[in-house]
């Protein structure tokens, strides 16, 4: 008896340890950890990288590297021509939102991207 409880227990306790970590977000941005650098169109707060991680989702780069098909090793590294694209569509997303009289997001990467690393130009046949 005494076994499963202590395996129990130190389950429980790597858990609560995983969602600690979790629950303390990524480095940067509220004082926490070294602040992102080189970031030129995205702000360095607790909205980084889920906004990042959106941008995965929506060019469905996923099983093409994911962070790293944009990004070098050294993620403030400009090397990359995909980072630089990013960076223009980014503020041209912006632009386009900024131009709606509500205040709201109307376009995202998703919008045109759906799921593909190059946009979708063409409707499906």
């Amino acid at each position: 008896m005494i076994f499963p409880m202590r395996t129990l227990l130190i389950a429980a306790f790597v858990t609560l340890g995983s969602f600690a970590l979790v629950a303390q977000g990524p480095p940067g941005g509220k004082g926490k950890g070294a602040p992102h650098t080189n970031l030129k169109v995205l702000p360095d707060d607790a909205n980084l990288i889920p906004t990042m991680r959106s941008f995965v989702a929506a060019l469905g780069v996923g099983d093409k590297g994911g962070c790293n098909f944009c990004h070098e090793q050294e993620r403030a590294s400009d090397a990359k021509m995909t980072k630089v694209m990013a960076r223009m569509m980014i503020t041209m997303a912006k632009d386009i939102n900024s131009k709606f009289p509500d205040g709201k997001v109307h376009v995202t990467c998703y919008t045109c991207h759906r799921g593909s690393e190059m946009p979708l130009t063409e409707p499906p046949q």
